[in-house]
């Protein structure tokens, strides 16, 4: 199979480099490219003298004296080789190229209004199984409108239409961004700050997602997730929150329950920095039923971290430790698989061999920075289940057939090696090598060792 760079990215390559130099030599002080673009504020180039590279006009275009429209967009191209997908249960090996392109406009009027919209086009080239996540052509990424005011010596900030959002690392609730399309929301959401606190509350249908043609997603009722929240500041900056969540899938089905499923979750969470220490702890219950079997689930993960800050490459020693329960006993009446909701798909890897469900997960890490914009890390994963009689599961949460209720806990172990290069503020490249090898009871399934390869380059504007 031959993959090449596409000659739209390698166009935007070029003047990417060149942009980034002249902002440097002029020495102005940009707005920052984020993740969710909605979030940034380019109100600072309305000023003429602060417009340093080419097309910085169409960042900030005045519409009268209190409203400016910005533009941009992101192209993602990222070619994948994953030998034995699924460890070769029901798959074949499978080598593609991935293109996310989103284009959007943000119109800000005033201090308090916010009209935000996105397109996207996802293509999966050359790739053998297209999944739901792989591929979606021309489509609405998010439509909002958003409402910001004081309230009570706070900050009141609403948003009404498709729009995303993510908690903390991204575990349970993300944008899905590992995969190639990610995950947004029909929704209406607000959020009160004060002082150290924060409460947050929405209602939600997520969407979900046609490759069948052009402006086919959807979202209704058979779906849908609800959440309050509250979050709060302690010791400084650290991070206490807390929050209670309704998921509702209709037709939803398991190895051990069929039917509509209804799921009360409560999760907690403390995460922070202290001097060279860091962490983040999460733990999450979930009660309800799947048609009439009762639900009773749960998950927890935690990262720490030690960072040598005076030694060179300031190298951080992590360890990450995750499980999720499984269901003990089929046929008892009961379900205790795990649902990981809308989970991150690169929180363990991007070759997609574990799910956050009936898992325990042991993971050392080492990450050292070579220079200020390029990272290397280098994990070890250990994997068991949690239950023997429940499956091995891959992401996001899909048994892997003739798993359930055959050998042991051990279910194989991992190693990956990633490396991130911020080549500029407008361009990024990464590359990830995991090699994994199966457990015995991956093995009487049909399945065999795995390796995936991963090259990215993204240009954010």
């Amino acid at each position: 199979m031959s993959l090449r760079l596409t000659p739209l990215l390698a166009l935007l390559c070029l003047p990417a480099c060149a942009w980034a130099q002249q902002a440097a030599d002029s020495g102005t002080a940009r707005p920052a490219l984020k993740s969710n673009r909605w979030q940034e504020d380019w109100s600072p180039l309305l000023d003429p003298a602060a417009r340093t590279q080419p097309f910085d006009r169409l960042k900030a275009i005045a519409l009268g004296p209190d409203a400016y429209l910005s533009l941009g967009a992101i192209l993602r191209e990222r070619i994948e080789s994953n030998h034995a997908s699924a460890f070769g249960v029901g798959r074949d090996d499978d080598s593609y190229l991935l293109q996310r392109l989103q284009v959007h406009a943000d119109l800000r009027i005033g201090s308090h209004w916010q009209v935000f919209t996105q397109l996207e086009d996802v293509r999966a080239f050359e790739k053998t199984t297209i999944g739901p996540a792989d591929r979606n052509p021309l489509d609405l990424r998010m439509a909002f409108v958003a409402y910001t005011t004081p309230l009570a010596g706070g900050e009141l900030k609403v948003r009404v239409g498709r729009q995303e959002f993510a908690f903390d690392l991204q575990r349970f609730v993300s944008l899905r961004d590992g995969p190639n399309v990610r995950q947004s929301f029909d929704a209406v959401w607000a959020n009160y700050e004060h002082g150290p606190w924060r409460w947050i509350g929405f209602v939600s249908q997520p969407v979900q997602y046609s490759a069948g043609s052009e402006f086919d997603d959807t979202s209704n009722r058979h779906f849908a997730f609800d959440t309050l929240r509250v979050e709060r500041q302690v010791l400084g900056t650290d991070e206490l929150s807390l929050y209670y969540a309704r998921y509702e899938l209709d037709d939803s089905t398991y190895l051990d329950a069929v039917g509509d499923e209804r799921r009360d979750i409560l999760d907690a969470r403390f995460a922070g920095v202290q001097g060279a220490l860091d962490w983040d702890l999460e733990a999450m219950g979930q009660r309800g039923h799947v048609g009439g079997v009762p639900v009773q689930a749960w998950g927890m993960g935690g990262r720490i971290g030690y960072t040598l800050k005076g030694a060179a490459l300031s190298p951080r020693i992590g360890l990450q430790v995750d499980a999720a329960s499984g269901d003990r006993k089929p046929g008892d009446g009961r379900l205790e698989t795990f649902n990981p909701l809308f989970p991150n798909g690169y929180y363990f890897s991007l070759a997609g061999y574990t799910g956050y469900s009936n898992l325990l997960h042991i993971k050392p890490a080492l990450t050292i920075h070579p220079s200020e914009r390029l990272t290397v890390t280098a994990a070890v994963g250990l994997l068991w289940r949690q239950s023997t009689a429940d499956a091995v599961y891959v992401q996001p949460d899909v048994p892997l057939a003739g798993t359930a209720g055959i050998g042991g806990r051990w279910t194989g172990a991992y190693a990956q090696l990633r490396t991130d290069w911020k080549i500029n503020p407008n361009l990024g490249a990464a590359i990830e090598l995991v090699q994994y090898q199966a457990g015995s009871v991956i093995r009487d399934a049909g399945g065999s060792d795995s390796h995936y390869a991963g090259g990215e380059l993204k240009f954010t504007w």
